[in-house]
């Protein structure tokens, strides 16, 4: 198992370039699913997860071809041709890496008229229940039972119906998967509560490429009028913006300078007015985002996650690591998932001041981190040690960075790229 040896202490200069959002290409690449014509994505970025989502359409007879977006490395382009779907059951061994590949489930039910989804795994941040997507497609008509640990959902023989859906809470998932199979109902559905987020609005405007009729995008009041097929299309994935509010922070904590391109600053203000809140210069234009980092990292603040437009919990151990070396006390609450402080204990191995009760964690700013060895629990919580790492005295040794794999492009050759002593060895 790879880990990643950092030594800090450098202040992080020059360009990186921002990949595109993963939390966008899942649902889009399960949405070719919808169509018996290709979707060409761009901008797509080398992870993971990528990697096993696409494993999962190839099962379910998406023929999935990959090309070079033109940069060599790095983003590339997927074509997606689900003209030969011939499988409706998304085995366990393959969903439990990835809680995203629930995404096949209302795109399946919509197109072939049933899906067999195994109940999906992914990172131990807490409870996430699928609840909201099977009330949703059940009042889309769906039949729908759990059995032997797999989703069993079909329809009747008039097909998916329109509805009037209302999220008791404004769930991602629950939104991109209910948004997809009403594309094919019949008649009109209006999905109430819907989650905001930028990759939804994403998702709605291929969807639109490939011939959806759907109003609202961007709202919390998603209005869809079913049409009997979907076609090709071409969709360029949006910039990632957990990876940009990452490096943001990067530049934060090791007093550097970061010119971040190919992003988009409208789609982490929550995350760029914290670090501005720090000390930080930040300066915007056209695909652009520049950020300088103070000499000292002012704290005091209070945040608390939220769904999107306020702050990510995506964001959340990014900035704890930060705000770990603030002058005063800040204090984060977690308001989505009720699992996801388990990166304090090992911040608190580098040296952080940290408490934690219920949901609510307080920092006590230090003067320095030292390196140790840390263990990655998460996705998120990877990044934020690999940030303390960077501004750590000493060695920093991270282990587990398989789940950094799923979701950071190059992350070490990005890093290296303006500064960072970083490199990855195999354990032994």
């Amino acid at each position: 198992m790879d880990r990643l040896i950092i030594k800090g202490g450098r202040p992080l200069e020059g360009e990186i370039a921002i990949s595109g959002a993963k939390n966008a290409a899942l649902p889009l690449m399960c949405a070719s699913i919808l169509s018996d014509q290709p979707l060409e994505l761009s901008n797509l970025p080398r992870l993971a997860d990528i990697s096993t989502l696409a494993g999962v359409l190839e099962h379910l007879g998406v023929r999935v071809q990959a090309g070079d977006g033109g940069s060599g490395h790095g983003s590339r382009t997927l074509t997606l041709d689900a003209s030969g779907l011939c499988e409706t059951t998304a085995p366990y061994d393959m969903v439990r890496k990835m809680r995203a590949s629930i995404l096949v489930l209302g795109p399946l039910l919509a197109r072939h008229g049933r899906a067999r989804v195994s109940l999906p795994g992914g990172c131990a941040i807490g409870n996430r229940p699928i609840d909201l997507h099977l009330k949703g497609l059940q009042e889309l008509g769906a039949r729908v039972e759990l059995r032997e640990g797999y989703v069993e959902a079909a329809l009747p023989k008039g097909g998916l119906r329109g509805a009037r859906i209302r999220l008791r809470m404004a769930s991602v998932g629950a939104t991109e998967n209910l948004l997809m199979a009403a594309t094919l109902a019949k008649g009109d559905t209006i999905i109430e509560n819907a989650a905001r987020e930028p990759e939804i609005a994403d998702l709605a405007t291929c969807l639109v490429a490939m011939g959806a009729r759907i109003s609202g995008i961007g709202s919390q009041r998603l209005e869809v009028t079913g049409v009997e097929t979907l076609g090709a299309a071409r969709h360029r994935i949006m910039p990632d913006r957990i990876e940009t509010g990452s490096y943001a922070v990067a530049a934060v904590i090791t007093a550097g300078h970061l010119k971040l391109t190919g992003t988009d600053s409208a789609i982490v203000g929550a995350t760029t007015d914290a670090l501005r809140q720090c000390g930080a210069e930040i300066t915007c234009s056209q695909g652009v985002i520049e950020i300088r980092g103070p000499e000292r990292i002012a704290g005091g603040l209070t945040l608390e996650t939220a769904p999107y437009p306020g702050f990510a919990t995506d964001m959340q151990a990014q900035i704890m690591a930060l705000l770990a070396l603030a002058d005063g006390v800040s204090v984060i609450s977690e308001a989505i998932f009720e699992n996801r402080f388990m990166h304090v204990p090992e911040l608190t191995r580098m040296g952080a001041d940290i408490s934690v009760a219920d949901s609510r964690a307080t920092i006590r700013g230090v003067r320095a981190l030292k390196g140790a060895a840390v263990m990655a629990t998460d996705l998120r919580a990877s990044m934020g040690l690999a940030l303390a790492g960077l501004a750590a005295e000493g060695e920093t040794v991270l282990n587990r960075v398989y789940h950094l794999d799923r979701g950071y492009e190059r992350l070490e050759e990005k890093l290296r790229g303006v500064g960072a002593d970083i490199e990855r060895v195999a354990a032994a």
